[in-house]
């Protein structure tokens, strides 16, 4: 248990901290080897300690130890982003004030929505989950549209040497939630197969205290790769998810946040299918790589009894890899990648609607010392939009007194999506729309403190959008419609963590953010302060860990979507905390439980919308 306890802290300082090699190495002692994890910061995977940008990894470890049910929960610990939505089932992501589908969400580095636009959570699990990635700033010279603020990489559980098993079950007034795996994995290779069945009873989302608005998601993952001859691997990944969750009607004639969502028995039922393959050669003793994949996601959304909309996106990869020193791509100080990437999207929105993008990109690596450089150039033609160009530049520097300096600058793109260009149902829709382009730098300085038992680091970021889409009211019906001018978001992100002993550690996140659009008005949904605080101790000879967190959150606003007669109105500021503990009842079974918003917290992130007030849980959990 002590090892796991020393890894628990050791994660709470990379999921807090923009990621560095040396500082981090002082931290990690002989628990944990930093450089066994890789991160997708780049065309090709990279260690993480060699990523000089702002980036966050929660691992499954954490997600166990804090008592993390869902993947939203976790995000929200971090610097730099704001989660919030009208339920759990429409969680929204929106990193450095930028907006939610400005966001790409990967699994298992395969876009999680289909055609185009924003991924909703939708209570996605946090069980059978290895790690998740999260990475700061524009991301498009390796992703393409839709990173333009960054990119959310979960990571499935791949399994370790040997065989394992396991499962978990945990139950409580807000339902319950159950997960269950096997891998095998040998020295050429392996397989897992894994499962997670949810159901979160919800809320009332009306505030009447009628029908709850719940939700049941069931998924299934699939994975394995295996060197078939000396140099040459190949992997398949495959991952099947249903859902099933109930919302309510809006009103928008009414008069006040009251009478704006009104109780219904509404449903929304959501299948998910992602599928990749791919094939990895290495020659000249692993100085030349060459990866191809082909990757697939499938998603059909039904509302209530209407026919489903499908939308879907397929892309073909080539990346080529050399180590430009000598030695090999795994090896090497100064690497080279070259990236062939073709791209379709479809959505039976308008059958008649395509687009593709067939796109060129070129990545350099290298270490220097001490110092960490990372830079890219993308060239995309698509269609219908206009060809884009983008490109990225990140450096960080450590002194010998652990001192670490780094700083990034990038341009992103982001291309309108179906609704944005051909929605009936809640607007008229704008054919003419063009893609938002996103500015960007960030520079910041990370102090490790207390003899190498703890760090904080502090960024500053900078970003600039143009061309933003905004949905607006006009006489003849809402619309959508580029604004002129720039937006303008700034802000600093904080973290720190502190081992205080060997059983009690501290971690905490602080993001200031001043998002506005050309007007100077706040842009919604985008809290200016939020703050994460947390503890986790350990007690009992190692059997028992407890763990408490605190969000704080203020500064946040929306739109009376119900009446045009108002402006952006300010919700009330919100505290919530979180508790959780397990207790080993053996070396592999352990008990399990928490309480979600511990203090019965009253209080809302969208306008109208209710949120759940004081739940608990207890369960088991088994691995072998």
């Amino acid at each position: 248990m002590r090892a796991s306890l020393l890894s628990a802290g050791l994660v709470a300082t990379t999921a807090l901290t923009p990621i560095a090699l040396h500082a981090q190495e002082v931290l990690a002692t002989d628990a944990f080897d930093l450089d066994t994890i890789f991160v997708s910061g780049g065309l090709t995977p990279l260690r993480f300690g060699d990523y000089a940008r702002a980036a966050s990894i929660v691992t499954g470890e954490e997600l166990e130890t804090r008592g993390i049910a869902t993947v939203q929960e976790a995000l929200t610990a971090l610097p730099g982003l704001s989660v919030n939505g009208t339920s759990t089932n429409l969680s929204q992501i929106r990193i450095r004030g930028g907006e939610a589908n400005h966001t790409l969400v990967l699994i298992d580095g395969i876009e999680a929505a289909a055609g185009d636009g924003e991924y909703y959570l939708s209570g996605l699990s946090a069980r059978n989950i290895e790690r998740i990635e999260v990475l700061r700033g524009p991301q498009s010279v390796f992703y393409g549209s839709n990173a333009s603020s960054g990119v959310v990489n979960i990571i499935t559980r791949t399994g370790s040497t040997g065989t394992q098993y396991g499962g978990s079950l945990e139950v409580g007034a807000g339902g319950y939630n159950s997960s269950g795996y096997v891998s095998f994995r040998d020295d050429r290779g392996g397989m897992s197969l894994s499962f997670t069945d949810r159901e979160d009873e919800g809320v009332d989302l009306s505030g009447e205290d009628e029908e709850r608005d719940g939700t049941e998601r069931r998924s299934v993952v699939a994975k394995g790769d295996y060197e078939i001859l000396p140099g040459l691997t190949i992997g398949a990944t495959g991952r099947i998810a249903e859902e099933d969750f109930g919302y309510d009607a809006t009103d928008f004639t009414a008069s006040t946040a009251d009478g704006y969502v009104v109780n219904s028995d509404d449903e929304t039922h959501v299948e998910e299918q992602t599928a990749g393959i791919w094939a990895e050669y290495e020659m000249l003793d692993g100085r030349l790589t060459h990866r191809l994949s082909w990757k697939n996601t499938q998603n059909e959304r039904a509302q209530n009894d209407a026919a489903p909309a499908k939308t879907e996106t397929t892309s073909a990869e080539y990346i080529l890899s050399f180590g430009l020193d000598g030695r090999s791509v795994a090896t090497t100080d100064h690497q080279l990648n070259l990236l062939l990437e073709q791209q379709e999207d479809s959505s039976s929105t308008d059958p008649d609607y395509d687009r593709s993008s067939d796109s060129i990109a070129l990545e350099y690596r290298g270490a220097i010392g001490a110092l960490d450089l990372q830079a890219g150039v993308r060239y995309s033609e698509n269609d219908p939009f206009e060809d884009e160009r983008t490109y990225t530049i990140a450096a960080s520097y450590q002194m010998d007194s652990g001192l670490r300096f780094h700083a990034s600058a990038g341009r992103g793109v982001v291309n309108p999506s179906y609704i944005e260009l051909y929605d009936t149902q809640f607007s008229t829709g704008n054919p003419d729309l063009e893609p938002e382009t996103n500015r960007s730098w960030d520079a910041g300085i990370e102090v490790p403190v207390l003899g190498g038992r703890g760090s904080v680091d502090v960024t500053y970021f900078r970003e600039v959008l143009e061309n933003e889409i905004i949905y607006q009211f006009t006489p003849g019906g809402p619309d959508y419609r580029n604004e002129d001018g720039e937006s303008d978001r700034r802000g600093v992100e904080v973290a720190a963590l502190l081992d205080v002993t060997e059983d009690l550690s501290f971690r905490g996140a602080y993001t200031w953010l001043d998002a506005e659009d050309p007007d100077g008005d706040t842009e919604i949904r985008r809290p200016e302060h939020e703050l994460s605080l947390g503890a986790t101790y350990a007690f009992l000879g190692d059997r028992a860990l407890a763990a408490v967190d605190v969000r704080h959150v203020s500064g946040l606003y929306d739109t009376p979507f119900y009446t045009t007669g108002e402006g952006d109105i300010e919700l009330d500021d919100f505290t919530t905390v979180d508790l959780s503990g397990r207790y080993a009842l053996t070396d592999e079974v352990s008990l399990t439980a928490r309480i979600e918003n511990a203090f019965d917290e009253d209080y809302t992130e969208v306008l109208g919308y209710a949120t759940r007030g004081r739940t608990a849980y207890v369960g088991l959990q088994a691995d072998f």
